[in-house]
């Protein structure tokens, strides 16, 4: 596969328009190829939507271009693991977690292959493309099938880290990931262990965990807040598979509420894996689940999206302040 030349080419006009943080995506591959990884790449007919064409140019012999057959390319990833290769690959979320939830399911995760899916575009963050292409559902679908780990990077620096964390990880994983315009989080090189969370700002009153983008907007909320005298925490979820059940109970025992924020339906999400961590243990403290409300997500640029559905900064900090104010009356 060659690099696009010709400027009037839709293919050389979707090179140069790439979103910049999915450049981590295929970054990540070339170091781990190069360090003598046996890693792997396919993607349905996307490489200039999530930057794998970069690792394709570099090693055209371990790219495979599956065309418009998300199932295919997932079973054909599991048959790829057999061989000892370690295969990533990658389309839409609504596709890869909706489409083929059965060759997930049955091929991959029930054989306990280590096969690596990145779903990206993730949430409502395709806009007006329409609900075929909002992935809303993928995270619940993906947490309830066995022996499948669930990462929901917040942002291009993290899915760096955690795609080489992932290399000597023995079960199969499903990696939640945006568009590549994500607000930037951490610096390149940042650590990353799966299972663990990162906990930004501690909280009394109240702790706002996230995963994905809303965490950036999460932390621009909670900074505001805590300017105006409030005590307002930040925990970073990216692994809601296997959960980080240990700082979501010091979490819930330090505030008196705990809000979860995910670009994704309340039910079955992020929210609900928490609120499950706490009803478990006997913790009495409020959950505020905060996220898309059991709908289908209106169609509209991504921007006026997260402002409607309040995932922006000065949103989060409107449900947290609505919270803070039931839990003081």
């Amino acid at each position: 596969m060659s690099t696009p030349q010709n400027p009037d080419s839709w293919q050389y006009r979707a090179l140069n328009a790439r979103n910049p943080g999915l450049d981590y995506l295929s970054d990540a591959l070339i170091d781990l190829a190069n360090e003598g990884h046996p890693v792997v790449a396919g993607s349905a007919d996307l490489q200039y939507s999530n930057g794998l064409n970069k690792f394709a140019t570099a090693f055209p012999e371990r790219y495979v271009q599956f065309g418009i057959s998300e199932q295919n390319m997932v079973s054909a990833a599991a048959g790829m693991a057999t061989t000892g290769v370690l295969p990533f690959v990658a389309t839409f979320a609504s596709f890869l977690g909706l489409l083929c939830c059965e060759q997930i399911r049955m091929d991959v995760a029930y054989t306990r292959l280590p096969v690596r899916l990145i779903g990206h575009h993730t949430g409502i963050s395709l806009g007006f493309y329409g609900t075929s292409h909002h992935a809303t559902e993928d995270i619940s679908t993906m947490r309830a099938i066995a022996n499948l780990t669930v990462i929901s990077p917040a942002d291009g620096a993290q899915l760096a880290a955690a795609i080489k964390a992932s290399v000597n990880w023995p079960d199969p994983i499903y990696f939640r990931i945006g568009r590549g315009r994500d607000p930037k989080v951490y610096e390149d090189g940042v650590p990353f262990e799966i299972g663990k969370a990162i906990e930004h700002i501690e909280g009394t009153e109240a702790t706002i965990i996230g995963c994905g983008l809303p965490v950036a907007a999460a932390l621009e909320a909670a900074r505001k807040l805590n300017a105006e005298g409030r005590s307002v925490g930040v925990i970073d979820m990216p692994t809601i598979k296997p959960l980080d059940r240990e700082a979501i109970l010091a979490a819930a025992r330090r505030s008196k509420i705990l809000i979860t924020v995910e670009e994704h339906n309340v039910i079955g999400g992020l929210g609900a894996a928490v609120a499950e961590a706490v009803a478990d243990e006997g913790i009495g403290v409020r959950v505020v689940r905060h996220g898309i409300y059991d709908e289908y997500s209106l169609i509209a640029p991504p921007t006026h999206l997260y402002a409607h559905y309040h995932l922006d900064g000065p949103g989060i900090e409107k449900i947290t302040c609505e919270a803070l104010a039931k839990v003081s009356n």
